[in-house]
């Protein structure tokens, strides 16, 4: 009997951990950043979107203020057209520049917006006229070493003058 009690505990205990991380999981994946409830769409081009993904956090000054809504390739330009479901209480005037960014070394890529100076808002179905692409690690370093390359090719002549 005592054999039979302590497997009703670990399984009851197996149980309750399993409950509690499906409810972690479920929580933080309706997290919901718009508190308002209410947004707004804005646009934005870019050529290369890296990591992008739907859902990632557009931030201003380190502050959530939408999520990407969707991606898409843009058929006449060639470039991600990336549309963004901004918070209605956040607005950007026409200047404001959108740039894809990456928490940490290796971590998630997510917007950052610049605000600009202008008078003029964006509205919705607005799109960012100035923008910047992700940053892509493997061109970094395949510059860097091709760069390297280049200097090592160039150091290698002989100089004249200095035979004895």
């Amino acid at each position: 009997m005592k054999r039979g009690m302590i497997d009703f505990w670990v399984g009851l205990f197996a149980v309750a951990s399993a409950a509690a991380l499906l409810f972690l999981a479920l929580k933080v994946s309706s997290n919901n950043t718009m508190a308002s409830g209410t947004s707004y769409e804005l646009v934005a081009n870019f050529e290369n979107i890296g990591g992008l993904k739907v859902r990632a956090p557009i931030k201003s000054a380190g502050v959530v203020v939408g999520r990407v809504s969707a991606i898409e390739l843009d058929p006449e330009r060639y470039v991600a057209r990336v549309r963004m479901a901004m918070d209605e209480r956040y607005r950007f005037s026409r200047d404001s520049s959108a740039e894809i960014l990456t928490s940490g070394l290796l971590g998630e890529q997510y917007i950052g917006l610049t605000p600009g100076a202008d008078d003029k808002m964006l509205k919705s179905g607005d799109t960012f006229k100035i923008t910047s692409s992700a940053i892509v690690l493997e061109q970094l370093i395949s510059r860097f070493l091709f760069s390297k390359a280049e200097e090592g090719g160039n150091d290698a002549k002989p100089e004249a003058g200095n035979a004895k």
